[in-house]
């Protein structure tokens, strides 16, 4: 653990009140609130959605702010000049132009959604400071002249961070040469709850320092804008790669953009943004807005050996059946394949962009020139983090997709497809993974019960493609922020897979080559606070000429693998028609709108000594932080920590306060868990040491509660033998039946039948548990769901009862019995 982090560990617990006056401790107003937990959005409040609807964007600028002189956090005096723009459509379309030639970026959406999207765009050219980095290093760079009054301002604002390791200025040297700042970030050291992951060190550090040095809360539009590349998940959980990566790939490029040009399509307005900064004495004032200009270098021929596709055709294939192995094992829920498709680019950047708006219009279309004549060209259907401030709080929201059915030639046609797809229990099985671990990501930092499923199963519909989506929403607890949110779902489910860690490593061992934009995001990072970024999907990446399409498709145990490389063909499609097929009459009339088929305290803060402690142990899962939010809404204090080293030093020191060792501070005292919560994860018991874990808590007479691989390592644990199922069942429901009558223990208030989610190859076999370990859940054939010891505090379940196919009613009182019941038994009988 980090110095802090056993700090937090080692405090004054005070005087504990009995187990059922924690467990019934006073709650606050907002904990009250949450404690009447529902996944999904009751009637009630999807009315109060409808009467909060008008404080959400949907995507679309705040509001058009007035004239004003303001001051930001950091001292940097800003004078921004909002003014009228006449011809709006012309405005939008001579920036695309200029994009192809001068760095800066347009955003646009031009899909519809009601409750998620509306249509509006967002434009710069020639910015004056671009925040580049890879790895541990990172450059700030001035662009032009007015780029070197910011650096000065970015230099105090990182020369004293504690992340930053290192920090060196270069001066400029010539009339295209106006100085940057280098420097790397400080590694970090110890353990840390996982809670606290998105805090640790990385190149989000100087993004976090800079946007707080030019906070201010009255200003929507100023921000850093751009791309967050693939790779970005590596400083938070690393892994083994594979392939060697370009040496000039960088992994974020973010503009500080000085002129804004917006135009809100809902409201029917269009202004531009005009800012001057002054940082000690030094401003920006009279000084030209201009830029380099590297016009676009096509590519007109391409040569004999010009590769269009990094997978050789039917190759792709093969890796579906690898994938389902995986499955078949245990060690993947499913995962995200990806192949990309080369062509020449023969025209501008700008005209793919223009062919792309009108043929497959999306909420999150973009152009960004990137210098070096590389580009990024989209039209992404997916959201991936949406923050802004309500009324209610820090909301995040994302609409996972997953789940695609090819469009029908007509009406009729698109009707029926919709009926496909949405009585297809694979696509059913492909969505509910992706929303279950999505609401895993939101509960790291949200608000206990406030992470809901607005939207379940909605119908999405894009030029080519039908696609199921879901709509989720959470509220961040005090402590974090807009980038803690971006983080925690760092990389979405729908372009990596489950468990997260595991499938990331999957990806890199079977694609064919690195990802580099490809699954990130684009987007803003407000200085006022909020986010809207999208998912780098149905993307053009243009490098030297060369035009790049990657795309993917959600592998489960049940997918066809040559209809999964065709899915990978189909989506694809649609950027590489823009690519070589011009404009032509056919593209009149292609849809422009929406179509629709039918209408708790931060992680570091003081812990509470009436409360229930929980430690639950992370083993690599896509679900934990959701178990964790349904933990905490029984009034539990909950830390995280992740299986070995990490979960380790905390029962060590446990074991310590037990030994009466003499402390460093005599009136600390150790925080010590009430019970240990073993998570589920992928693989088998004995790639996590659980033995280790349950021969620890045995040791120090700590009640156990295990989900999924937890009762698999107890089974073990105890003499038992596990078994792989015939059939995996990830994602399935399956109806359970309770053995006691009445329910009892961790069942005690339960019917004795009820539905649950199950993810899950591996299964304690009956006939050889020994005769301490009780059978207490079994499905209708036979496959054990509950187990408990006879005489010691440890019980477990097979299925998920944090799950979206599971009752919340039910998994909530199964964890609160658990608190209850194994605290309650007497461990030395």
């Amino acid at each position: 653990l980090t110095h802090s982090g056993r700090e937090r560990l080692r405090h004054a617990r005070g005087a504990r009140a009995p187990l059922a006056g924690r467990v019934a401790a006073t709650m606050s107003a907002t904990e009250k609130e949450a404690s009447t937990f529902h996944p999904f959005s009751t009637p009630s409040e999807r009315q109060r959605m409808s009467d909060k609807q008008e404080e959400l964007t949907l995507g679309a600028p705040r509001y058009r702010p007035p004239s004003s002189k303001y001051t930001t956090a950091g001292g940097v005096e800003v004078n921004v000049a909002v003014t009228d723009i006449d011809k709006p459509e012309a405005t939008v379309e001579r920036m695309i132009d200029a994009l192809d030639g001068r760095r800066g970026a347009l955003f646009t959406s031009s899909y519809e959604f009601p409750g998620r999207y509306a249509r509006w765009t967002l434009g710069f050219v020639n910015p004056p400071l671009e925040i580049s980095g890879r790895g541990d290093s990172f450059a700030v760079r001035a662009l032009n002249g007015r780029g070197k009054v910011l650096l000065a301002a970015i230099q105090t604002c990182l020369s004293d961070h504690e992340h930053i390791a290192t920090l060196h200025t270069i001066e400029g040297s010539g009339a295209d040469n106006f100085g940057s700042l280098v420097g790397t970030v400080s590694k970090a050291t110890g353990y840390f709850p996982e809670e606290e992951r998105s805090k640790q060190p990385s190149l989000f550090s100087v993004v976090r320092a800079i946007r707080d040095f030019f906070g201010y809360e009255n200003d929507p539009q100023l921000g850093l804008y751009g791309a967050f590349g693939y790779d970005l998940t590596f400083q938070f959980d690393s892994v083994e790669l594979k392939h060697d990566r370009p040496e000039e790939q960088r992994d974020i490029l973010l503009y500080l953009p000085d002129q804004l040009i917006i135009v809100d399509t809902k409201k029917g307005d269009a202004w531009e943004m005009r800012y001057d900064f002054e940082w000690k004495g030094e401003s920006t004032d009279w000084t030209p807005r201009d830029g380099d200009s590297d016009p676009f270098v096509p590519m007109l021929e391409a040569g004999p050996d010009f590769v269009r596709r990094d997978t050789d055709e039917g190759a792709f294939s093969k890796k579906v059946d690898a994938a389902k192995a995986e499955f078949r094992v245990g060690n993947l829920f499913e995962a995200v394949l990806s192949q990309t498709f080369m062509e020449p680019l023969k025209v501008p950047p700008s005209e793919v962009f223009r062919r792309l708006r009108q043929r497959n219009p999306a909420p999150y279309g973009f152009l960004i020139n990137l210098g070096r004549q590389e580009y990024m060209i989209g039209a992404s259907p997916e959201m991936f983090v949406r923050c802004e401030k309500t009324n209610q709080g820090l909301r995040v929201e994302t609409c996972p997709i997953s789940g695609t059915i090819a469009r029908g030639e007509n009406a009729l046609q698109d009707a029926q497809r919709i009926k496909e797809i949405l009585a297809n229990p694979k696509e059913e099985s492909e969505l509910t993974m992706c929303t279950d671990v999505d609401r895993n990501d939101k509960s790291r930092i949200c608000v206990p019960g406030s992470v809901k499923v607005l939207g379940r199963r909605q119908i999405e519909m894009y030029s080519r493609l039908i696609h199921t989506v879901d709509h989720v929403e959470g509220y961040l607890r005090d402590g974090f922020d807009a980038l803690d949110a971006f983080l925690c779902h760092t990389w979405a489910v729908t372009v990596t897979g489950a468990p997260k860690k595991w499938a990331i490593q999957f990806v890199e061992d079977q694609e064919e080559s690195p990802r580099e934009w490809y699954g990130g995001a684009v987007g803003l990072v407000g200085f006022d606070g909020h986010l809207n970024t999208g998912l780098t999907l149905r993307t053009v990446f243009v490098k030297e000429g060369v035009a790049r399409v990657r795309a993917g498709a959600t592998l489960l145990f049940d997918s066809e693998p040559v209809a999964e490389e065709k899915e990978t063909e189909l989506k694809a499609s649609a950027m590489l028609d823009a690519l070589t097929r011009p404009t032509d009459a056919s593209d009149e009339g292609i849809i422009t709108g929406a179509e629709a088929a039918g209408a708790a305290a931060a992680a570091g803060a003081d812990f509470d000594p009436t409360k229930t402690r929980v430690l639950l142990v992370d083993h690599q899962d896509s679900f934990v932080h959701t178990l964790g939010n349904y933990l905490r809404q029984t009034g539990a204090e909950v830390i995280t920590a992740r299986s070995g080293e990490p979960a380790m030093q905390i029962l060590d020191l446990v074991a310590e306060e037990a030994s009466g060792k003499p402390k460093d501070d005599p009136e600390a005292e150790t925080w010590i868990p009430d019970l240990v919560v073993l998570s589920p994860g992928p693989g088998n018991p004995s790639d996590f040491g659980l033995t280790d874990t349950i021969t620890k808590l045995m040791e120090l007479k700590i009640p156990c509660f295990g989900v999924c691989l937890g009762l698999q390592g107890m089974v073990e644990h105890f003499g038992g033998e596990l078994g792989i199922l015939s059939y995996p069942m990830h994602g399935k429901p399956s109806t359970v039946t309770l053995t006691g009558t009445p329910p009892k223990g961790i069942f005690t208030g339960l019917p004795t039948k009820f539905e649950v989610a199950r993810y899950h190859s591996l299964h304690g076999l009956p006939e050889t548990f020994p005769d301490d370990i009780l059978v207490t859940a079994r499905t209708d054939d036979g496959v054990v769901m509950g187990i408990e010891h006879k005489t010691l505090p440890f019980a477990a379940v097979q299925f998920h009862p944090e799950s979206i196919l599971t009752n919340p009613n039910y998994g909530l009182a199964i964890l609160e019995n658990a608190i209850k019941y194994l605290d309650a038994k007497d461990y030395d009988k």
